[in-house]
């Protein structure tokens, strides 16, 4: 982890299934080294606390599976609890506001 990870790109799916809330921080922090050593980090992911640390969000929707794979909101964590097209969004802007970040 301490070494450069210029032009790496980590894709994590699903990486907080199973994780205890403590750890999803740990994770999180795993996650900003890999950024701070200049790699590149694409996350999969339904988790709040992991979904609210993000630089850039993409939200697929409106709903899953056939309903779903549309490109719905983009943008910061912020922008996407303004999207009143978000399904995330409504969820995100609450955790926020739980957490005193908006």
């Amino acid at each position: 982890m301490k070494r450069n990870q210029k032009d790496q790109l980590f894709i994590f799916d699903e990486p907080s299934v199973g994780l205890h809330p403590r750890d999803v921080s740990v994770l999180i922090n795993v996650m900003d080294q890999l950024i701070d050593n200049h790699a590149t980090v694409i996350v999969i992911e339904h988790d709040l606390d992991l979904i609210s640390n993000a630089d850039y969000i993409n939200d697929l929707g409106p709903e899953g599976g056939v309903n779903g794979g549309k490109i719905v909101a983009v943008g910061t964590p912020k922008d996407i609890c303004k999207n009143p097209q978000s399904v995330t969004g409504k969820y995100l802007k609450k955790h926020l506001e739980l957490f005193n970040l908006i």
